[in-house]
């Protein structure tokens, strides 16, 4: 038997506490594993203890899909009684196919969906966006959109959310640009979210004055005090600078009935952002004491703060614990080590230290996320003050790799290497253009300071 007399008894008892009966399942779900939740629903639907409703299918045609796959999921839509195979069941379904990534079974569903008549959820467009996100597949999505206009769904703020993650994580701050100017020409309201992407993708893109509106845009938009806007928070006071509000916003964390051990490293890497290392610290003394250190990245929050200020023995202290705690370094942790080494001046260990990050495996979501590529560029400028147009040129050829070469200040920290080694490039607006980087004021003045170097 799937469930034992003695819980037979116990889940009926507490079925009656509930005046909504779906509540039960969901709270299932909230407290269960997936398989124990599916033998609940399919207890609930064979003894039906209370009269089923479309919701209740949809929770079991939900989990069935996540547990036993999706032939199963079809198998049980098939059983379901006709009255209830509306809307709802059909959009779960389409998710459902979609999570597993079988998007032509999904078209397929969502072609039926057309022919009852039945409106497609904004999700599932939402879910077919981000299937197609990735390099290869991104020139389906103006067909996705075409598709959901024809079918007159309304894109939801969340929609407009996907599509500016998408231009952010490209560094495409034009494509961010008109992403928005399609939203307000929509109508449709930005929420906390949409804001946090604007004002982060700017700060990245050093556009301080325009993140800067797009905080105060979160701060009027906020509902409630969340832990996750307060991250964002974090992470943007971090961007600009700005020590007051960050220990503010750190403060009124602290007072939340729960901090995730995540706040706890964004918190520390953007008190050495703004040269607040005591307080990064006092949080690392924080979270050794109440908190068991797990986790690499961790420890790579405490090293980004000794190494970007040059602490090279405090940063080896913390390398040893990390070693000590069975965590092992990756690429970060030695890309960091080497940013201290050089902030130090110990040129000769920082490249022995980049050598050795090169053996870990560094894979390609590694190398387009944040802490690698500013990590990398804090690297190139080092380089470029003391003059190694060599070493520069090598870490300046690892984030042409990435989108990140848009942004212009990219370019030109690898020029300042030119004119400190009095080299001249006359190539380098052609090819800065040619990788979608738009030369400025900071461009041209350099390139007036390299042209006497001609030869």
């Amino acid at each position: 038997m799937l469930v034992s007399e003695k819980f037979q008894s116990l889940l009926r008892k507490y079925i009656m506490l509930f005046m909504t009966k779906s509540i039960f399942l969901k709270s299932c779900f909230l407290v269960c594993r997936r398989t124990t939740v599916v033998k609940v629903m399919e207890w609930v639907i064979r003894e039906r203890p209370y009269k089923l409703s479309e919701l209740d299918y949809s929770y079991l045609l939900e989990f069935t899909a996540k547990v036993h796959g999706i032939s199963e999921a079809e198998s049980l839509f098939l059983r379901i009684p006709q009255e209830f195979r509306n809307e709802l069941l059909y959009n779960n379904l389409v998710m459902a196919c979609l999570e597993q990534g079988l998007i032509k079974l999904s078209y397929g569903y969502m072609r039926k969906m057309r022919e009852l008549s039945l409106p497609i959820s904004p999700y599932v467009y939402n879910r077919l966006i981000i299937l197609h996100s990735s390099e290869g597949r991104r020139k389906t999505i103006s067909k996705i959109l075409a598709q959901m206009k024809a079918s007159r769904v309304t894109p939801h703020t969340s929609t407009y959310n996907i599509l500016l993650k998408i231009q952010a994580n490209e560094h495409n701050i034009d494509g961010v640009a008109r992403v928005f100017s399609d939203m307000k020409r929509a109508k449709i309201e930005p929420n906390e979210i949409t804001y946090g992407i604007l004002a982060i993708s700017h700060a990245v893109a050093r556009l301080y004055t325009v993140s800067q509106t797009y905080i105060e845009a979160i701060k009027n938009s906020m509902t409630g005090t969340n832990w996750s806007t307060q991250e964002i928070l974090l992470i943007l006071y971090g961007y600009l600078g700005k020590e007051h509000e960050l220990k503010m916003t750190w403060k009124l964390m602290q007072c939340l009935p729960h901090i995730r051990s995540k706040s706890f490293t964004l918190a520390i890497e953007a008190f050495g952002k703004v040269s607040c290392v005591e307080q990064a610290e006092e949080i690392w003394r924080e979270i050794k004491s109440t908190r068991k250190l797990k986790l690499t990245e961790q420890f790579n929050s405490m090293l980004s703060v000794y190494c970007r200020h040059g602490l090279v023995d405090k940063a080896a202290a913390v390398f040893k614990e990390m070693r000590a705690s069975g965590c092992q370094p990756n690429a970060i942790t030695y890309r960091h080590l080497a940013l201290g080494c050089l902030k130090a001046g110990l040129v000769k260990q920082a490249v022995n230290t980049m050598d050795m990050g090169k053996k870990e495996v560094v894979t390609r979501k590694v190398k387009s996320s944040t802490p690698w590529l500013e990590t990398t560029h804090l690297l190139l400028e080092n380089f470029a003050e003391i003059g190694d147009l060599e070493n520069a040129k090598k870490v300046f050829a690892e984030l042409n790799e990435s989108k990140y070469c848009r942004n212009s200040f990219v370019y030109n920290t690898l020029l300042k290497a030119y004119v400190k080694a009095k080299v001249y490039e006359p190539d380098f607006v052609k090819t800065m253009i040619l990788r979608d980087a738009m030369p400025d004021a900071e461009t041209h003045s350099l390139l007036r300071l390299i042209e006497q170097y001609k030869t």
